[in-house]
This record gives C-alpha cells, sequence and structure tokens, in this order.
C-alpha cells in the first residue's frame, strides 16, 4: 500500500482509442498494491511492470467486451471477466473517474464490435447497409432531442423575460434599500441564466453540425477497415501458397544446387528432403542478418596449417581437455554412448513402442486465424494438435543424455567439465527437430516423477507451480555426484505463419565433488509453416553458460535457419573460456546430430571479415566427439517421433503420485487412440480447473472485504527462495515426495484428475 504514494498514476490519451497511465494493482498479500503500466487499446485492458515491458511481455489481459467493471471507493476500481478479477487503485479520485470513462466507453464499443462481427455473415455489403442505417438513426435522435431542447430553451427565454418584468416592477415600488440590491441582484441572476441557456442550446446545434459532418467519415473508416482486414486475411494465405510453391520449385531445380560451392550445398540438399525441412521462411531479413552475425573467429587444425575453415560450418568443436588421458581414453565415441546407456542392465523391461497415432485431419488454420497475438497457453485446443505427454514429460526428456553429466562429475578439470555441460544443454533439443506435436498444458498442482535410480542413479520430480503464467519446477538428484534444478515458465506467441516458443527461467547444474555451479537459460524454439506446408521447428539464439565457483564461461551459438547460408543447417558454434576471458575449447556441430570439441594450441588475430569485424585465428587439436544424437527406434515416424526415453515416460508405473502425468485421462486415451474421448475428457479437465480458480478468486475476495489474510495456492513439493548464487527468486524441491512414495501416504495431494 505504501507505494501509492510513490509515483502519480498519471495518464495519457496516445491515440484516440488508447489510454495508457499508471495505476496501483493487487497482487497478494505480502505486497499488496504494486504500480503498475496499464494500456488501454481496442477494447483490451493490459499491463506491464514497467513501459520498457510493452516491447516483449505483456503481464495480463482482460477483454472489456465481456468484463463487469465496478467502482468500491473513492479510488478503487474493480475489473472482472471470466473468472479473472483485477483490483486497481488511481491515486486520486479525479484519475479514477478518468479511467472509468475512459473504460466504459471502451466497453461500449468493443461490445458493439463484437456484436457486429457475431452479426456478420461474411459478406461486407449489408454490415455496411446496417452501420449507415444505424448512424442515421443515432442522427435523428439527436435532432429530436435538440427540438425538445430548443422548445425548453424558448420556455426559459419566455420565463425569464416574464420574471425580470415581474423584478423590474418591484424595483420601481418603494421598498427598503436592502430589498432593492437584493432585487437587483436576483434580475442580474436570471439575466445571466438565460444567457447560459442560449449559450446551451448554441453548442448543441454545433454538436449536431460536427455529428453529421464526420458520420459520413465515421462510415467510410469503418469500410476501409473492414475491406483492409477481409484483404489481410487473404493475403497472408495467399502468401503461404507462394512460398510452399517457390519451395517446390526450388527443390526441384537441378541449377541451384550446382551454383552453389559443392561441400555445403550437398550437405544441406541431401538433408532438406530427410529431414522434411519446411517451405516457409517466416521473416526473410532476420536470416539475411543471421549471415552476418557470424562468430568472430576461425579455426585452424593443427595437423593441416594452410586450410583455413569457419568452425561453424564444420563440425570441429571443443576439444577432449588439458589431459591427453581425457582425449585418449574418456573421448565420447558412437560406441561409447551405446555402452555408457546400458553399462547397467535395468530391472524391469521397459515398453519400446506406444499405439500408432491415428489419421485424423483436421484444418489447423480455420482454428488458428482467429487466435493471432495470443498466448498459447490460452488457446483452446483439440487433442488432434497434441502428442499423449505432458509440458513436465517434455521437460523431464532433457536428460535424455544424463550420462554427459555422469561423465563431467567425474572430470577434474572444470574446462573439461564445461564442455561436457555445453553438450548436455545442447542435447536437450535433439529430441525436438520432428516433434511439432504441442504437449498437453499441465494442470496446476500436476506432477511428474521418472525414477531411474536403480538404472542410471538418478531421481528426477516436476510439479507444475503455477498457472497463469504456466511455470513447472523441476529436481533432478543422481547418486553419481551432480543435482540439477530449474523453473522454466513457457511465454509463447502465435504470429500467423509461425509460432514462438520463449522458455524463461534458469537452470541449474552443480556438481556435488568439486562445487561448481553451472547456470544457463534455453533458446527459443519456432515452429514454421503452421498456414501452409509441412511443420518443422527451428532454434535460435545464445546461450550464455557460467561456473559461478570459477567464473569460467561459455558461450554458444544457434544460428537461425536460412536458404541463403552455406553452412550446415542446425548449426551451433561456442567458446570456452576460463575466469579470465582466455578461450580454451572450440565447441560446434548441430543441435539435432552431434557436438564436437577441439582444444586451443594457439590464437592470433586475423584480417577483417566481410561485416569489417576482425576475425581471431584458433589454431587447435584434431576435433573430439562429445556427443552423438542416438537413432531414432524404429517405425518413430509412427509413435509421434518419439526417442527410446520418451516412449517410457508415459507407461503406467505403480505407486506413483494422484497427481501425476501418467494418470491424467485424456492423455491416456489420447495415447491409445480413442481421440474424440480424450477431447471430451480435456474440456471437462479444463472446467474443473477454471472452477477451482473461480472458487479461490472468490474467497480471496471474500478474504479482502473481511480483513482477513488468504494464503492463496502453495505447490505441493516446491517452495520459492531467493538463490545465493543468482539473486533470483524460484521455486526449489523442499522434500518430501519420495518418502511419501515410500509410504505411499498421498493424503496431502489435490483431487485434480
Amino acid at each position: 500500500m505504501s507505494e501509492q504514494g510513490k509515483g502519480s498514476a498519471s495518464a495519457s490519451t496516445a491515440a484516440p482509442d488508447t489510454y495508457k497511465g499508471w495505476l496501483f494493482k493487487w497482487t497478494n498479500y505480502l505486497k499488496g498494491y504494486q504500480r503498475r503500466w496499464f494500456v488501454l487499446s481496442n477494447g483490451l485492458l493490459s499491463y506491464y511492470r514497467t513501459q520498457a515491458e510493452m516491447a516483449h511481455t505483456c503481464r495480463g489481459t482482460i477483454n472489456l467486451a465481456t468484463a463487469h467493471i465496478d467502482t468500491e471507493d473513492a479510488c478503487n476500481i474493480v475489473l472482472s471477466s471470466g473468472g479473472r478479477t483485477y483490483h486497481l487503485k488511481a491515486s486520486t479520485e479525479v484519475e479514477r473517474q478518468r479511467w472509468i470513462t475512459a473504460l466504459e466507453l471502451a466497453k461500449a464499443k468493443a461490445v458493439r464490435m463484437m456484436n457486429d462481427q457475431s452479426d456478420d455473415s461474411g459478406d461486407e455489403e449489408p454490415g455496411s447497409q446496417s452501420d449507415r442505417s444505424e448512424i442515421q438513426g443515432t442522427l435523428k435522435i439527436l435532432v429530436s432531442k435538440l427540438d425538445d431542447l430548443s422548445t425548453c430553451n424558448d420556455l426559459i427565454a419566455k420565463h425569464g423575460a416574464a420574471l425580470q418584468r415581474s423584478l423590474s416592477e418591484l424595483e420601481s415600488l418603494k421598498v427598503p434599500v436592502e430589498g432593492g440590491e437584493k432585487i437587483k441582484a436576483v434580475n442580474e441572476r436570471a439575466t445571466l441564466f438565460r444567457i447560459t441557456s442560449n449559450a446551451m442550446i448554441n453548442a448543441c446545434r454545433d454538436f449536431l453540425d460536427l455529428a453529421e459532418t464526420h458520420s459520413r467519415r465515421w462510415q467510410r473508416a469503418l469500410q476501409y477497415e473492414r475491406e483492409q482486414r477481409t484483404h489481410l486475411e487473404e493475403t497472408i494465405e495467399q502468401l503461404a501458397k507462394q512460398h510452399n510453391s517457390l519451395e517446390r520449385a526450388w527443390r526441384a531445380a537441378p541449377t541451384l544446387s550446382a551454383s552453389a560451392p559443392s561441400a555445403p550445398t550437398g550437405k544441406k540438399g541431401s538433408e532438406r528432403p530427410l529431414k522434411g525441412e519446411a517451405s516457409d521462411e517466416d521473416e526473410d531479413t532476420e536470416y539475411f542478418d543471421a549471415m552476418e552475425d557470424s562468430p568472430a573467429f576461425i579455426t585452424v587444425t593443427a595437423a593441416d596449417n594452410t586450410q583455413h575453415r569457419r568452425s561453424q560450418s564444420s563440425l570441429s568443436g571443443a576439444s577432449g581437455g588439458n589431459s591427453y588421458d581425457w582425449n585418449q581414453d574418456d573421448q565420447m565415441s558412437p560406441s561409447y554412448n551405446d555402452v555408457s546407456a546400458k553399462e547397467l542392465q535395468p530391472r524391469r523391461q521397459r515398453r519400446t513402442r506406444v499405439p500408432d497415432k491415428p489419421n485424423y485431419s483436421l484444418n489447423l488454420w480455420s482454428i488458428m486465424k482467429n487466435c493471432i497475438g495470443k498466448e498459447l497457453s490460452k488457446i483452446p485446443m483439440p487433442v488432434n494438435f497434441n502428442e499423449p505427454l505432458s509440458m513436465l514429460q517434455r521437460l523431464t526428456e532433457d536428460l535424455e543424455y544424463h550420462e554427459l553429466l555422469d561423465k563431467a562429475a567425474r572430470c577434474d578439470s572444470s574446462l573439461e567439465q564445461m564442455c561436457l555441460v555445453a553438450a548436455f544443454s545442447v542435447s536437450s533439443y535433439a529430441t525436438t527437430v520432428h516433434r511439432t506435436a504441442k504437449p498437453f498444458n499441465p494442470l496446476l498442482g500436476e506432477t511428474y516423477e521418472l525414477d531411474r535410480l536403480e538404472e542410471f542413479g538418478y531421481r528426477s520430480l516436476c510439479e507444475q507451480v503455477s498457472h497463469h503464467p504456466p511455470a513447472a519446477a523441476h529436481h533432478v538428484i543422481s547418486q553419481r555426484g551432480w543435482t540439477l534444478w530449474q523453473e522454466i515458465t513457457i511465454a509463447s506467441k502465435f504470429r500467423g505463419k509461425y509460432l514462438s516458443i520463449m522458455p524463461l527461467g534458469a537452470i541449474h547444474l552443480q556438481f556435488h565433488a568439486s562445487g561448481n555451479h553451472y547456470v544457463w537459460r534455453k533458446v527459443t524454439s519456432t515452429v514454421h509453416n503452421i498456414i501452409v506446408g509441412k511443420l518443422w521447428i527451428d532454434q535460435s539464439g545464445d546461450i550464455e553458460i557460467v561456473n559461478h565457483r570459477t567464473k569460467g564461461t561459455c558461450q554458444l551459438k544457434f544460428s537461425p535457419y536460412s536458404y541463403f547460408s552455406r553452412d550446415v543447417p542446425r548449426k551451433v558454434t561456442g567458446v570456452v573460456a576460463d575466469g579470465g576471458g582466455q578461450a580454451h575449447y572450440i565447441l560446434s556441430g548441430t543441435w539435432d546430430e552431434k557436438i564436437e570439441s577441439a582444444k586451443i594450441i594457439q590464437s592470433s588475430r586475423g584480417g577483417s571479415g566481410s561485416e569489417g569485424k576482425q576475425k581471431t585465428i584458433y589454431q587447435t587439436l584434431t576435433p573430439k566427439l562429445l556427443w552423438k544424437k542416438y537413432p531414432l527406434p524404429e517405425n518413430a515416424e509412427n509413435m509421434y517421433y518419439f526417442s527410446a526415453l520418451a516412449l517410457t515416460l508415459n507407461e503406467p508405473d505403480d505407486g506413483v503420485c494422484l497427481t501425476d502425468s501418467r494418470l491424467r485421462p485424456d492423455q491416456r486415451l489420447m495415447e491409445d487412440g480413442r481421440w474424440d474421448e480424450a477431447n471430451s475428457e480435456k474440456q471437462r479437465l479444463e472446467e474443473k480447473q477454471r472452477a477451482v480458480r473461480r472458487r479461490r478468486e472468490a474467497e480471496a475476495s471474500d478474504a479482502l472485504d473481511e480483513g482477513r489474510e488468504y494464503e492463496g495456492y502453495r505447490p505441493l513439493w516446491f517452495q520459492q527462495r531467493r538463490d545465493s548464487v543468482t539473486g533470483e527468486t524460484n521455486f526449489v524441491y523442499k522434500g518430501g515426495y519420495w518418502e511419501a512414495k515410500e509410504r505411499q501416504d498421498w493424503t496431502a495431494c489435490p483431487n485434480i484428475f
């Protein structure tokens, strides 16, 4: 509450239909009211923590067309819509009244627009005729009201003149001096009243003239906007079809592959049809720029100093380490992967297949065209676009190559360890290259455990700790010397032709023996060809891995795919440096195949590149393989392209928590191929969750009215804590899950299914 006096809730109108300003929003009983920047535009009220956040992060939005606006006291505003309630406070009563006026006008306009759209049958002319009739009807009403005002004005003038005559007669009578002064004052006020009424009627006439003048302009503007909307939808669809045709022509053209250098083009040309790459590029400018953002270094292997090559074009990478033994004996060859994954025979046989995916056809564009710009988690989607795994299980898939961390725990050198941690961070994307289906959004309180203690020495637990925004907490502990934890919030935007998925939150990894604490964040995933063509996924962005004990770093770059680049697709490059900034290893490879390493033995400054930046030339040892992707199981294309680990994630398991994703009924029905039943069950679960949320909001509102403290929802197995290394507040495992499983005591678990 104390923040209310720290800043004014000033508002401004940036556009005729836009209203912006500071308001105080109720958050919780710990923080109370917090100052937020609100933007009212196009019938939507959105808020941000700062004005700068408007460019990238919206904290919440309410559609005023279905909202209820209420006022509690002199400065408070309450907005409620669809189970969501905003308690807002302005700094002054005048400011509150300005916002109320703006909100009411925006709501009325939004309701009219919603009614117009619901009545619109696709033909614009009837709608325009209806709008014209409505405007003309409004003008007729204004004219009639103006006639009423004119009649009132005439009556006021008539009675005012009679009043003045009576007062004049009174002045002529012989009355005391004091009485005469009062009569004179009353006479002056009557005159002012008549003048004011005349001014009022003149202003009404001016308003009517102005309305008549602008009504035609408004009508033309409305018609233009409708035509533009229709034209834009047609253009987007036509553009997607043209891109698809261009890609097919490009693949079929025999001269294109011959015109580029043979080695890179052969590599890319051979992978495109095999990987099923899609044709549709979303932002050509972005991909042209990606060629200019190439790493500012060139690697030269010690075996051949005359051949200079770009590290990002080749598959050279960070080397083995400081010792010969690490390079020779511990290097990860393909056979190492196979042996490491099976060095301990599991006590139970895990399943190796799931029922084949049914062949149901559904038009994605028909569902998504009205969802442009919305959060993916808020779009109601049928299971036809899902895969039978939840987001918690997808998060657990990061452990597919856990043996990299087992090996890193045995490293004596922190730089060697960093190379393996970097390879692990890249390996988590290997399963995404064909996985274009959407995982199930977890319900609030949903959990997922993966107990591989006997087979591989680790235990993993995930819990959905927040629903809006969706956030999941993950904790893994291994008997082989490491602990990993993370809290991931998925921010996603549908942009018409592509879908951007931006994981927010840090991943922490700590090795027990050395105390090395590594922190990094994930890159952006983009799903292309939403409208037309085959869906495909790309990863792009930068990852900085920091060892907070030694201050060593690894800078990884995921280059976005480009038709115009001669580099290998899905390339990843990186440099491992010590705490002083000196580079020791070069990493490179692809996020869907392998990562290699090369030890730097000498570096020098080279000439300027094509973009004017000076390149550093690194002389390295022969590259060593750090990680290589496991081959997909047989018939994977009919099993959602699941990896060997993914096939086992939803396998029924005895003794799991009652909130475990394996027990989610709609997900199980989908895996069994009963998609119609799964859709019905999915709607039931979502409505049940919404009902629980409305009940919590009602309880919080009652507590607020009664002055009581309302605790709100608290996760069962995780708690918020401030991290001593990064200073961030996130959810960490508080213990008790595995002990409860041992006792089979799930009495504290909510009934979410």
